[in-house]
């Protein structure tokens, strides 16, 4: 981990101002790579003048609409799934800034379509949070197996990841980073 704090430099994560924006952001990355994510990112925004909606105009858009981007139909759904949470209430920013990690995962994977995964970049990405780590991530799993060889599973990689500790998202960043997928 030495050699990769010596080589990279972190841009600093900051809260965000829009935790809709962030979340959709990070279902649209699921399972994609970063350009493929970056290019269906860039058409949803498309839709809506280059600018993040709302989550009531998020509802109010079609479907099909929503799929043109490149977006799978369950997909479309899911990004609905999190704008009515907004809308109704269940997910506000204050209220998520208050909560424990635990708390703030517990409310995104009750919402159809936010995984583990999903939950764990919203901490980092969106809330800022230190000490998140995603094992089961392929891209950690493929850049801990090339720092550090040996097993890459979601279990061997947990327990190296404990020294990271309060940490772990700086060294996910940095793993990322020696991946060229920040």
């Amino acid at each position: 981990m030495r050699k990769l704090v010596k080589r990279f430099v972190l841009r600093r994560i900051t809260v965000a101002k829009n935790p809709l924006e962030e979340l959709v952001s990070s279902i649209i990355s699921q399972q994609l790579s970063v350009k493929a994510a970056d290019t269906i990112w860039k058409r949803f925004r498309g839709l809506f003048n280059g600018r993040m909606p709302s989550a009531e105009r998020v509802i109010a858009t079609p479907g099909v609409r929503i799929r043109s981007c490149g977006m799978s139909g369950s997909k479309a759904e899911y990004v609905k799934n999190v704008a009515r949470a907004f809308r109704d209430g269940h997910l506000n920013r204050a209220h998520l800034m208050r909560m424990t990690d635990d708390e703030v995962c517990e409310r995104l994977v009750a919402i159809k379509g936010v995984g583990q995964w999903t939950a764990e970049m919203f901490l980092i990405f969106a809330l800022g949070r230190s000490d998140i780590f995603s094992p089961g991530d392929v891209g950690l799993q493929n850049a801990i197996k090339k720092l550090y060889g040996g097993k890459s599973t979601p279990q061997a990689i947990e327990r190296r990841a404990r020294r990271w500790a309060p940490y772990r998202s700086y060294a996910a960043r940095y793993l990322w980073k020696s991946l060229d997928n920040e």
